[in-house]
């Protein structure tokens, strides 16, 4: 049985961002939307503070925190604008197949040392790829991004990273519009290839996981706001969270978000601790999901004809949980990848043999 409390350390952590959220990403959330920029000063306090190098391990440079550390950050960040969450972090789930397959870390440190570096994971279900004697050929119709420094493509057992010859065209966006959109072109030569069979399926776990737990603040925030204006609206004499409807939808919202939550946490856990949790971790995305598909509009619908309108942050945060769900192969890649590894577990459970009769 995994532990929930996080410890002082990552407490710390995790108020830090906090902090942040609160301070700097949701009152400009709308600017950055509108600009798809998040600002060199924020940058610099984002790399001040040391979440650049969240991940990375310490003999590269970072500060060797793990998969519950990243999990409580995204969450705090993307309570407080995804987007920005996203263009922030400057290699996000690239690390992971380079932490996962003992790869050289040096060429993504280089990136995560830059104010305004990115890297970008791209896996070959969501792109046309082919790798022909070192020469990688991508076209990847969109990517949260409008420019990158790094790709690292994870097809299969193999990893490439790719460091040139990238060129991303800047496309409009309807959510996670702070982290860019772009369609992705690369035709250059690959820096390194990677084998791994074992190592790929831990990093895309780490990455459904990443999605996962950005979806849980974009989800906490829907809960908040929308509960916090239930309260404040009457309507009949009384506050409409007091009448039966609404306080039903906001308990429900609440506890498909607390689902979500343990599920994460319990597959962060398990990755940290070296413990199998390919499964978990599809899982946990795979609720993330269902969850995001019912609290996104609940969300809008709480706030009523307000909820469609730019003045409120529901409708923004119903947009970003819908493109969430489409990252990394979505709810249908995940729940095969759970279903399909489930069904080679062993378990301890003895069925009663049947008598014929």
């Amino acid at each position: 049985m995994f532990d929930m409390d996080p410890g002082d350390e990552l407490a710390l952590v995790a108020e830090t961002a906090r902090q942040l959220a609160a301070e700097e990403l949701t009152p400009r959330e709308r600017e950055a939307e509108a600009t798809h920029e998040v600002g060199g000063r924020l940058r610099a306090t984002y790399h001040e503070i040391g979440l650049a190098g969240l991940e990375l391990p310490e003999s590269a440079g970072g500060a060797g925190l793990g998969s519950v550390a990243r999990v409580l950050v995204n969450e705090e960040l993307a309570a407080g604008d995804v987007g920005a969450a996203l263009a922030l972090d400057p290699l996000g789930p690239a690390l992971y197949p380079w932490l996962e397959m003992g790869g050289d870390l040096a060429p993504l440190a280089e990136v995560a040392e830059r104010r305004a570096g990115r890297a970008l994971l791209v896996m070959a279900s969501e792109a046309r790829v082919q790798v022909d004697a070192g020469r990688v050929a991508l076209e990847a119709a969109w990517v949260p991004a409008e420019h990158a420094e790094a790709v690292v493509v994870l097809a299969g057992e193999h990893a490439t990273l790719v460091t040139e010859g990238i060129a991303i065209r800047p496309l409009p966006g309807s959510g996670l519009r702070a982290a860019g959109a772009g369609e992705l072109q690369i035709d250059a030569a690959a820096s390194v290839v990677l084998e791994d069979a074992q190592g790929a399926a831990r990093a895309r776990a780490r990455a459904r996981l990443y999605t996962a737990s950005l979806m849980l603040g974009v989800m906490r925030a829907s809960c908040e706001f929308s509960q916090a204006y239930a309260q404040q609206r009457e309507a009949f004499g009384k506050p409409i969270a007091h009448h039966q409807a609404l306080a039903f939808l906001i308990t429900d919202m609440r506890m498909a978000l607390d689902a979500a939550r343990l599920l994460v946490h319990e597959a962060a856990w398990r990755l940290d601790a070296g413990l199998p949790a390919q499964v978990e971790a599809a899982s946990a995305l795979a609720q993330c999901i269902e969850a995001g598909r019912s609290i996104g509009p609940d969300g809008v619908q709480i706030l009523g004809g307000h909820g469609f309108m730019a003045d409120y942050p529901v409708e923004k945060q119903m947009r970003e949980l819908r493109v969430l769900g489409l990252l990394y192969g979505g709810f249908d890649a995940a729940v095969e990848e759970a279903g399909r590894r489930l069904g080679t577990r062993e378990t301890p459970l003895a069925l009663a043999p049947v008598e014929e009769r």
